[in-house]
């Protein structure tokens, strides 16, 4: 029963049953395009398949176990954590931490995790509209306001490097962002000159998932396999862009 109970749930969450609905409605579809017919269900079978934790743990399984927490017994010392912002909810009737999304506030729980450990690294946050509640937050949650620094007017991650590079240059970095984000931020302030010491967060560890869920789709594994698939769109563009100008990015 309370299998049963569990995979009815999830068949009823708003992304499988949309798509159970569609697919029901397609049995019912005139059949005269038969070509536009096998294409629209190739499209929702594929929906539905993409958005199984089975899939994406398959396509994210690789890049994700080259990459390891930070340990800070393995660094001595670090001189400046730099914490990558990831978008906000802006609402000036809620306080500076409840504006941030779960993305965001992911890495300043890393970065703070670190700041608390490494007592006189400078904490620089970064994003156009996050670093500013980033460092309100980190204040509130007992980082003394000199020792926090706000990068507000990158735009995005090439911004970031090239605007945070004169203060990196010769230190001790460690970068903070997204498990699947990292090597291409590493790879952009490694162009500037700032080599860095990788402290991901945000791993999305779909193989735990149970196997009674590993086919049932989810909102939150599509979301997952969304933001796989907007890092590899970004790294083919620094190819492209470095391809035509060396210089570019």
């Amino acid at each position: 029963m309370f299998l049963f109970k569990k995979v009815l749930g999830g068949l009823l969450m708003p992304l499988p049953l949309t798509l159970i609905v569609v697919a029901t409605c397609l049995l019912f579809v005139s059949k005269t395009n038969i070509k536009s017919y096998i294409v629209l269900w190739l499209t929702l079978i594929g929906l539905w398949f993409i958005s199984t934790p089975f899939f994406a743990n398959k396509l994210m399984a690789s890049a994700e176990s080259q990459i390891r927490t930070f340990d800070v017994s393995k660094h001595r010392k670090i001189d400046k954590i730099v914490v990558l912002g990831c978008g906000v909810h802006l609402n000036t009737q809620q306080i500076a931490n409840a504006q941030l999304t779960g993305c965001s506030s992911a890495r300043l729980t890393e970065g703070l995790r670190l700041a608390h450990h490494y007592k006189n690294a400078e904490l620089i946050v970064s994003g156009h509209n996050s670093a500013r509640l980033m460092k309100q937050t980190a204040i509130a949650l007992g980082i003394s306001n000199n020792r926090v620094r706000a990068n507000s007017t990158a735009m995005d991650t090439k911004d970031e490097a090239k605007l945070l590079a004169p203060h990196l240059v010769d230190r001790q970095v460690a970068l903070v962002t997204s498990a699947s984000h990292m090597a291409r931020a590493k790879n952009l302030f490694w162009a500037q000159g700032v080599d860095t010491v990788a402290a991901p967060t945000l791993f999305y560890n779909l193989h735990n998932e149970p196997s009674y869920k590993q086919f049932i789709p989810q909102a939150a594994v599509l979301q997952a396999v969304t933001t796989h698939h907007h890092e590899m769109l970004g790294t083919l563009w620094i190819k492209l862009r470095r391809t035509i100008n060396p210089e570019a990015l």
